[in-house]
């Protein structure tokens, strides 16, 4: 449990809040998806636990990463993209570490990205409403 190095993983991106925070936990935060087995290995190894959600089967494993200032995401050129809305579904490698935390007796570790370099990026889209449809 005592991998100091950050560790480089593939992942499918969702729900990506790198340049602005999410509402809910105010935090800029990346789901980082379908982890292969060594990505999970690795980052376990790190003291970060991953996750599976039986209603959620098309994330895989994955790990949500959080941090209190925007993270760094970068196109395959090295083009800053943080103005650029990132979607569902982009493919990407980040450089993980991880934070320590304490919180009501109980204590652990979280992933944090230091660096990600989107090498498929799915453009975000929100979903136009028409006028009609809202009641």
């Amino acid at each position: 449990m005592e991998n100091e190095k950050p560790v480089k993983i593939k992942a499918e991106v969702q729900w990506c809040f790198h340049s602005k925070p999410n509402a809910m936990s105010e935090k800029y935060q990346i789901d980082l998806c379908n982890l292969s087995e060594g990505a999970v290995k690795a980052l376990e190894s790190m003291g970060i636990k991953t996750r599976t959600r039986d209603d959620k089967p098309e994330k895989g494993h994955f790990v949500t990463a959080k941090s209190s200032i925007p993270i760094k995401v970068f196109d395959q050129e090295g083009n800053d993209l943080a103005d650029v809305a990132i979607g569902n579904g982009s493919r990407a490698v980040a450089l993980v570490t991880y934070y320590p935390w304490e919180f009501q007796n109980r204590k652990g570790r979280s992933a944090s990205i230091k660096k990600m370099v989107v090498e498929d990026l799915k453009a975000y889209t929100p979903d136009e409403e028409e006028d009609d449809d809202i009641l």
